[in-house]
């Protein structure tokens, strides 16, 4: 690899870990940033469905439906952008409920597992019953949950830019053993 992607790659990994920092320093930021993306994000998903839908409507059935999720993701891509206060103020609430929704649906699974004799379908049952709670508490605490919200998106930001920068490490490592074999078997670099 050339030694400027390499150091493209460094920049662009330490970069990424400041924005994670930035990201988890000011929560506020990192949601309206979010809401935008998404907004964006389903605005180009509902124009891309709808030109798929168009161009196959003669061929594949219930093209109403496709056309119909299509009009509402141009809809609420939309609406997003255009409200994108209301959107990054609404995602601590939109994700506690899906916590809390999905934790109620695991734990509800759990007894399915356990008719069946899944011998763990109590972990199942404590793991739903607890994002359950974490769900309803989040509802309790939304600038908690915005703050939550916000370190999970810097986190994963700041280990992109780790992996980016540990990339960079692995491939040299590679090159030198590469160099070592071919001194090994006589092959010169030319």
């Amino acid at each position: 690899m050339k030694t400027s992607t390499k150091i493209w790659l460094c920049v662009a990994g330490l970069l990424l870990i400041v924005l994670g920092v930035i990201c988890i320093a000011k929560p506020d930021i990192t949601l309206v940033s979010a809401a935008w993306v998404l907004g964006c994000l389903t605005l180009v998903t509902g124009i891309s469905k709808l030109v798929f839908t168009l161009k196959t409507q003669r061929f594949l059935p219930n093209s109403g439906t496709r056309m119909l999720s299509a009009l509402l993701d141009i809809f609420f891509g939309c609406f997003f952008l255009f409200n994108i206060l209301g959107t990054a103020i609404s995602l601590p609430v939109v994700f506690a409920i899906w916590v809390m929704i999905e934790g109620v649906v695991i734990a509800v699974q759990s007894f399915d597992y356990k008719k069946v004799g899944f011998p763990m379908w109590w972990v199942l049952l404590v793991l739903g019953v607890g994002a359950a709670v974490l769900g309803y508490l989040g509802l309790k605490n939304l600038d908690v949950t915005a703050g939550v919200l916000s370190a999970i998106i810097g986190i994963g930001i700041i280990s992109n830019g780790l992996a980016y920068i540990l990339a960079v490490v692995g491939v040299n490592r590679f090159e030198k053993k590469v160099d070592q074999f071919g001194r090994i078997i006589g092959i010169d670099e030319q």
